[in-house]
């Protein structure tokens, strides 16, 4: 039986000095869930040192003031106010115009498209569609432009009354 003991001693050495890698997240995981609550606890205890609050912050700073400058702050505070009002009332009027200019914006695009429309489904007129001359009026119209205006020779009345021919002059 020693043979049989020292083969199942030798076996278990390498076994039991082995380090197990399943155990060791095992031991870890608890390990840095306690240190993440108590890191957390320690934090709610303290939170009021981390966050300090803009009202805590300012009666701190006013009450060491004198009378006249808390007078100052507060109409400056005030003016402040006042302003932030004005500038959201200004910005709801801008949007309500920016609304405004869509519309109309909206508007144009639609007249313009109909414009198109318009101008596509009727033909434009051009030369071509001019009804001819007929064969008369063409020749009448060629015989005009060679001729040109006929000048009266001799004196004309332009007021109505008879016009009386002078002597006629030897020209040259």
């Amino acid at each position: 039986m020693d043979l049989i003991d020292q083969a199942a001693a030798s076996d278990l050495r390498p076994l039991l000095h082995r380090p197990s890698r399943r155990i060791l997240p095992v031991l870890v995981l608890p390990l840095v869930l306690v240190v993440s609550c108590a890191a957390g606890a320690w934090f709610w205890a303290n939170l009021e040192e981390f966050v300090e609050t803009r009202g805590t912050r300012e009666v701190a700073s006013t009450s060491s003031l004198s009378p006249e400058d808390r007078t100052s702050l507060s109409e400056i505070k005030w003016a402040q106010q006042k302003a932030g009002d004005e500038i959201a009332e200004l910005n709801r009027r801008i949007d309500a115009q920016r609304d405004v200019l869509n519309g109309i914006l909206d508007q144009i695009t639609v007249l313009t498209s109909r414009i198109d429309s318009l101008q596509s489904s009727t033909p434009i007129p051009s030369a071509a569609s001019e009804p001819p001359l007929s064969p008369a009026q063409a020749v009448s119209t060629v015989a005009r432009k060679r001729l040109g205006r006929s000048k009266p020779h001799g004196p004309v009345s332009v007021g109505g009354a008879p016009v009386i021919a002078g002597p006629k002059t030897a020209e040259p």
